[in-house]
């Protein structure tokens, strides 16, 4: 499982029909994330800076399948009306780098076992 981040922006004036459209995708366009290995997909939105977190089986494998799916097709010609910048689905994306995150346990954590009484 991968967990991906990417980072768009929303056109100029155009947060109100993002926000809107994003109220509730289409039932194929849901359907064919899920089979394209989408376990999770959420946006936060900054002002018109968008940013997502995917967990996906396969990040590659999943723009591969879906640049060429009819119900992304239809939803990426409608939603890229809003964006500043359009995803075709080209090209080998990787999302954003990860730099940081913080560990499952503290490195500073007692340790775990027995332990010496004074």
């Amino acid at each position: 499982m991968e967990q991906i981040a990417l980072h768009t922006r929303i056109a100029v004036g155009r947060e109100a029909d993002y926000d809107r459209e994003h109220a509730r995708i289409p039932d194929e366009l849901d359907a064919a994330l899920r089979a394209a290995g989408v376990h999770t997909w959420r946006i936060w939105r900054d002002g018109r800076d968008l940013f997502h977190l995917i967990e996906v089986e396969d990040y590659r494998a999943m723009r591969r399948r879906l640049a060429e799916d009819p119900a992304n097709l239809r939803w990426q010609a409608h939603i890229n009306r809003f964006l500043e910048v359009v995803d075709d689905y080209g090209g080998e994306d990787t999302g954003i780098q990860s730099v940081w995150s913080l560990p499952a346990h503290s490195p500073h954590s007692p340790h775990t076992g027995t332990e010496e009484s004074a």
